[in-house]
């Protein structure tokens, strides 16, 4: 059975409870062996701005800010969860003007899959440019519960995708989530949106690649944040932070 299916089978019902319950706890960590001096600012190409700086990372992550960091921070996501639209609008932003702007830290995005409309919101974000995917994300997150309320008033056409070929599946989830309008008033065409979620083989392989990645990490839950290969205890940015100053991003 393809991992793409498996996702589907979520119910209605199921997919709505993720998204008010808990995403996920992450394993302790010790962090002592992260502790380090402070690390000085370092200078970004001319006339560019690290925050601008996206590079698609070989684990098909997006990386925001300077590939060559000394501190590379990755955050596991799902874009049903609550906890990383909260991350998303109140960690992300001083995360970037303080921290990934000086060149120091790096912010890699991937992606935990988690059900159909995650997987769905997933490959929109992606279709476009990759300086794209993470304004495009965060504004999914901001407008989560609207995107839930649409799919609750759709519901009957929601589950009615299970049955649909792959390659018209995630273009009659997006519609009945009101995806295809939410992205194409946020510059990614109703056309361009259903051709990317009509490329069978392009959403099975973000599923499969995250299912692999949660397997070979150990995931349990989002958002999880990796620290120069360290999995951290914490998910969010007031504890998030304090990690990285010691680290040496003051």
């Amino acid at each position: 059975m393809k991992l793409s299916r498996r996702i589907l089978s979520a119910t209605l019902a199921g997919s709505l409870a993720l998204s008010l319950a808990a995403c996920g706890e992450t394993e302790d960590a010790d962090t002592a062996a992260l502790d380090g001096e402070p690390i000085a600012a370092i200078e970004a190409p001319e006339g560019q701005s690290w925050t601008d700086v996206v590079t698609v990372t070989d684990a098909d992550g997006y990386l925001i800010g300077n590939p060559d960091a000394p501190l590379k921070l990755i955050e596991y996501a799902s874009h049903t969860c609550g906890g990383c639209a909260y991350f998303s609008e109140n960690g992300a932003p001083p995360l970037k003007e303080n921290y990934v702007s000086t060149g120091v830290v790096s912010l890699e995005l991937r992606n935990l899959v988690r059900d159909p409309i995650d997987l769905t919101i997933a490959s929109l974000v992606r279709c476009g440019q990759p300086e794209n995917m993470e304004p495009l994300s965060s504004q999914a997150w901001n407008a989560l519960n609207d995107i839930f309320a649409n799919v609750n008033q759709n519901g009957a056409a929601f589950e009615a995708a299970s049955s649909l070929p792959e390659d018209q599946r995630f273009v009659a989830i997006a519609e009945a989530a009101g995806l295809i309008d939410f992205f194409s008033a946020r510059g990614l065409s109703a056309d361009q949106a259903r051709t990317c979620l009509a490329d069978a083989d392009a959403v099975q392989a973000i599923a499969t690649r995250s299912q692999d990645q949660v397997n070979e990490l150990g995931l349990t839950g989002t958002p999880t944040f990796i620290l120069n290969g360290q999995k951290l205890n914490v998910n969010q940015w007031e504890a998030l932070e304090p990690i990285l100053q010691r680290a040496g991003a003051r």
